[in-house]
């Protein structure tokens, strides 16, 4: 049973421009499949876009693309969730608050997904880098930007789930016990914060052309998998004032 209620995107929303005008956005895994698209997607909306992820080459280059959009200029912090303590999450907040005095959303698309594996054969190691990415990193990066999110006017939190039926099978391991930890880490903060500036969302996408499908079914041809273009706009209408109407649920894209 899922910790919170299903939502789905209006029929008559599309991407308008200046739909996050003046807002300052973070996207974890900005240099994946999901958190490029949707660090683009910010970008197009008005909104300054800081992108952050633990390869300074690959944030150099989602930069450019940003630039190339000709939108605000978006913010490089570079950030291995593997590895970042509670001052790394605590210099990222102040080195926002002290360039742009605010911050109105974070989204979450950063994840750890080594293979398929069972649980007899899984590496201690890997388990707990899914449990520090997928989980303990979102904790904290949103503790540490509580501050900021809530003296918004109005902000959101975006967590990014998986088909609960699906990674709830076999060989799933740490990345889908993470994922169930990440969707009750969402019930509990909203749950915490049901009214006010500070909205808690999440996404539940459709099978993506990303990385991580491809790590997970190297049988498939990923390419035949869509762009994750669609996703990251609908994490556009959750960053956005229209989102409110889906605050604390699981906004559901799947066909």
């Amino acid at each position: 049973m899922s910790a919170l209620p299903s939502a789905r995107l209006p029929d008559d929303w599309a991407l308008a421009e200046g739909a996050l005008s003046g807002r300052v956005v973070i996207v974890t895994g900005a240099t994946g499949g999901l958190g490029g698209e949707t660090a683009k997607a910010v970008t197009r909306a008005g909104a300054t876009v800081v992108i952050t992820g633990r390869k300074v080459r690959a944030l150099e280059k989602c930069y450019d693309e940003l630039v190339a959009l000709g939108g605000g200029e978006p913010v490089i912090h570079p950030l291995d969730l593997e590895s970042a303590t509670p001052a790394d999450y605590a210099a990222l907040a102040e080195g926002i608050e002290k360039e742009f005095g605010r911050l109105d959303g974070i989204v979450h698309a950063a994840a750890h997904f080594n293979e398929l594996t069972p649980i007899a054969m899984h590496k201690p190691d890997d388990w707990l880098r899914a449990m520090q990415v997928n989980v303990s990193a979102p904790f904290a990066l949103t503790q540490a930007c509580m501050p900021l999110l809530t003296k918004a006017d109005d902000s959101a939190v975006v967590f990014v789930l998986d088909d609960p039926d699906l990674v709830s099978r076999a060989h799933w391991g740490g990345y889908g016990v993470s994922k169930a930890g990440v969707e009750r880490l969402a019930a509990v903060l909203h749950a915490e914060n049901g009214s006010g500036a500070l909205r808690v969302h999440a996404l539940l996408p459709p099978p993506m052309r990303t990385a991580l499908r491809r790590a997970a079914y190297y049988g498939e041809n990923t390419l035949e998998k869509p762009l994750p273009t669609a996703p990251a706009e609908a994490i556009v209408y959750l960053l956005s004032g229209a989102g409110a109407d889906a605050r604390g649920a699981v906004l559901d894209i799947r066909g």
